[in-house]
């Protein structure tokens, strides 16, 4: 008895591989996106590169180059249609800039106060509540450890973001300034008077974040320093008696320039009016060196003129007579 497979199961096996493996491989890559191919879960890489041989390493030190060394995968730009066999799996992801609050916690949505205040210590053991948002990306140049690096990587880029912040909230001195002497050790005060340096600094301290998770952090904005309601009143309190300290030394110094300039300016007065009665010594001085130098008889001619000049112009002359 002759056996055959039935026409129509292989009717069906042929349209099912044609839909399965050339309609259903073909795949696109969206303008903000970049992929990743795998091949029975391997990702395609580029031989002999890891994340060292790239610049973004430059921020990790010798140990955390060991530890955060990872393969430089081939990436498949925007454009399309791209083939993929039954085998193969496509990892897209959006290389978009992204805004999100810095207090948020992806793992735990209740964590932060909902996800709205970081809480940190300061220096001098004050509890405040800070606020603002971070921007990130994901980086092209380190999707392994995006993809396949870590589990969560968002998470780990946000806690470790937090664990900078806290660590320079509770370290943060700001630079000594002699006017500023009411405000000292009041650490709140300082932070709120030096935001731009504070995100300055965990711009610096974050930029290890794309060789670590495959994530930049673009900018960090800290917008809000809150302190605990009980200390508010006092700071504030504190604020008024320093900006009332600091207008009286304004006003004490601009007094004290302006006496500095004008004393400089007597000064300069007076010497003017030395030199300009001086000159006139000096020049006849000069004109009474030269007359002598002609002879005797031309100083004292000169002499009786004058004194005939003076006496022309006296009303009264009193004249020494010997007895």
């Amino acid at each position: 008895m002759d056996v055959g497979i039935p026409l129509g199961i292989i009717i069906g096996f042929v349209l099912w591989f044609i839909v399965r493996c050339i309609v259903g491989g073909i795949y696109t890559v969206d303008q903000n996106e970049r992929a990743v191919k795998t091949s029975f879960g391997r990702a395609e890489r580029l031989p002999g590169a890891t994340t060292l041989d790239n610049p973004i390493s430059a921020a990790l030190d010798d140990d955390e180059k060991q530890r955060y060394q990872y393969p430089q995968v081939r990436v498949i730009m925007p454009g399309g249609p791209y083939f993929k066999l039954p085998w193969q799996k496509i990892y897209k992801v959006s290389i978009a800039t992204q805004t999100v609050n810095m207090a948020f916690d992806p793992e735990i949505t209740g964590a932060n106060q909902g996800g709205t205040i970081v809480e940190a210590v300061t220096k001098d053991q004050l509890n405040t509540g800070l606020t603002g948002q971070i921007r990130y990306h994901i980086s092209e140049r380190n999707l392994y450890a995006y993809l396949f690096g870590v589990k969560n990587p968002i998470a780990h880029v946000m806690g470790y973001f937090v664990s900078v912040l806290r660590e320079r909230i509770a370290t943060f001195e700001a630079p000594p300034d002699p006017t500023n002497a009411a405000a000292a050790g009041i650490s709140i005060n300082d932070l709120r008077k030096n935001l731009r340096d504070l995100n300055e600094h965990m711009d610096k301290e974050c930029n290890s974040s794309d060789a670590r998770y495959g994530i930049v952090l673009d900018a960090s904005l800290i917008t809000g320093i809150d302190p605990p309601p009980e200390v508010e009143s006092a700071l504030a309190a504190i604020n008024t008696a320093h900006n009332m300290v600091s207008s009286d030394i304004s006003l004490a110094q601009a007094t004290a320039d302006q006496r500095i300039e004008q004393s400089k300016r007597a000064a300069e007065i007076e010497t003017l009016k030395a030199q300009a009665e001086v000159q006139p010594l000096v020049s006849l001085a000069s004109q009474l060196s030269e007359l002598k130098s002609t002879g005797e008889g031309a100083l004292r001619a000169y002499v009786r003129n004058v004194r005939l000049g003076l006496f022309g112009q006296t009303q009264q002359v009193v004249m020494e007579t010997k007895r």
